[in-house]
């Protein structure tokens, strides 16, 4: 028996187990530091950030060892999104859909900026019409999950996705670690406004997540890490138009062939997920409201601690998915991306961030 990724199912216990041992020693550090050696009362560090942070440290200096890299691989996948499911938990189907409708038009217009203006800048200094628009997409919608799906539509070759896929890495990883403490300051302490911002101008749905946990642990907020996470789902399905729309634009404009990927594998299972677990959090609060038990089994006692444990364990898959962030962060290949592609993907982060915090002043 083998895993969707093709490695035995026991062979990615030993790089789980890193990446939780990781997340630990961050939550320890993380406490020590601020309590122990600083004498503060609450450790200002976050556990989160100092998983990652030990992460990239050990993935850059002693190197990833072998044996845990299909656990690694498995914990940015499949834990990840584990996580993001249960998550749903904390959020009814109603409050997870008005977070979508109000982040709806800031959504459609940095999607929007980022496909037109970073194509333009990209065609301006020189790179391929493909790279250009991997990076576009990139940027716009959800990272590396959108070039990886719009690669075989546009014929990208493997060295211009894997340099946009480095783009969106490394100007991902800033925003995730730069961006919460920006978005409390430009947002005075508006937990759903910074989320919003989060949501819409960070990368991916790991940087996202790890944003949104940050913000949590610095700035108490568990609005913000809400916000952000219905933002970002929104945000991915957007995959499910303007894949093929640029597939549509870069064929017309160059005449060349390529594969068309169906609409259902651009749908993040994921996202279905989180709503099915809304979903239950629903059913199961208007059962208590109605008749006192969930589902008609359960006392609110045994509801609200269900509720309790699963709001945990997201946590806990999300930090391991976090130290995991670190640990397939490599630098070694930076060199490699050259400087157009970095200055493309320097404008592109900086772009949608700006145009992010100016549609939430004006619209929300």
């Amino acid at each position: 028996m083998t895993t969707q990724t093709g490695q035995r199912p026991f062979s990615v216990v030993p790089g789980v187990l890193l990446a939780l041992t990781l997340a630990m020693l961050g939550h320890f550090l993380a406490a020590w530091i601020g309590e122990d050696l600083m004498g503060l009362p609450r450790s200002p560090i976050s556990p989160i950030m100092m998983a990652i942070v030990l992460g990239m440290l050990l993935r850059n200096t002693v190197g990833l060892p072998l044996w845990s890299d299909a656990g690694v691989r498995f914990s940015l996948v499949r834990i990840l999104r584990l996580g993001i499911v249960l998550l749903g938990i904390r959020l009814s189907l109603g409050e997870a859909g008005a977070i979508g409708l109000q982040a709806l038009p800031v959504i459609i217009g940095c999607v929007a900026v980022a496909l037109v203006v970073v194509t333009w800048v990209s065609r301006r200094l020189g790179l391929s019409a493909r790279l250009g628009t991997l990076i576009a997409a990139g940027t716009g919608i959800c990272g590396a999950t959108a070039i990886v799906a719009l690669s075989p539509t546009i014929r990208a070759k493997d060295s211009e996705t894997a340099y946009a896929v480095a783009c969106i890495t490394v100007f991902g990883m800033a925003a995730m670690l730069a961006y919460p403490f920006a978005a409390h300051w430009l947002f005075d302490g508006d937990g759903f406004r910074a989320g919003l911002f989060l949501g819409t101008s960070v990368h991916e749905t790991a940087q996202v997540a790890g944003a949104g946990l940050v913000y949590q642990e610095f700035f108490g907020s568990q609005e913000a890490l809400d916000t952000a996470t219905v933002t970002k789902l929104v945000r991915n399905l957007g995959m499910l138009v303007v894949i093929p729309l640029l597939g549509f634009i870069y064929h017309r404009s160059s005449g060349e062939a390529g594969e068309s990927q169906p609409w259902y594998r651009m749908v993040p299972l994921f996202v279905l997920g989180f709503a099915a677990m809304s979903a239950v959090r629903t059913f199961g609060d208007l059962g208590v409201a109605g008749s006192d038990k969930a589902f008609g089994l359960l006392d609110p006692a045994q509801w609200s601690a269900i509720v309790s444990w699963t709001k945990q364990a997201a946590e806990v898959s999300l930090g391991v998915a976090m130290a995991a962030v670190g640990l397939g962060t490599s630098f070694a290949g930076l060199r490699e991306i050259g400087l157009k592609p970095f200055a493309v993907g320097l404008v592109s982060a900086l772009l949608v961030g700006v145009v992010s915090y100016v549609l939430i002043m004006l619209l929300v």
